[in-house]
């Protein structure tokens, strides 16, 4: 048996405003769509790395205002090139916990993200 990375779901109501934030904010990529037919919600796969997240304005598939927590390495670069991009809507900040840092980034969903560096030892 083998069990696989779990990919979330997260529930939007806006197709532009979701490629807006996660293709062009944050950098993912579309890897598919799908459609049941012309003028049905989207469902779509986006990944970024290791990370790979569905989106879907399908009701009953997610809760909107999820969390998702993505652990990650070298937080500061992630945190440098989303600045970079001046996005209207977030300028993430990283915040020091005890176990590393943390930069959360809200959608226009009210779904988070939480990136988390652990700190070493």
């Amino acid at each position: 048996m083998h069990i696989y990375n779990a990919i979330p779901i997260i529930r939007i109501f806006s197709e532009s405003k979701a490629k807006e934030f996660y293709l062009d904010f944050l950098g993912f990529s579309l890897e598919w769509e799908h459609r049941f037919e012309e003028n049905f919600p989207l469902y779509a796969e986006i990944k970024r790395g290791d990370l790979t997240i569905h989106l879907s304005e399908h009701h009953g598939d997610a809760t909107p205002g999820s969390t998702m927590f993505v652990p990650m390495q070298d937080i500061d670069a992630l945190q440098r090139e989303l600045l970079a991009k001046n996005y209207t809507y977030a300028k993430p900040g990283v915040e020091d916990t005890p176990w590393g840092r943390d930069m959360e980034v809200t959608d226009p969903f009210g779904n988070r993200i939480r990136f988390s560096e652990r700190s070493s030892g």
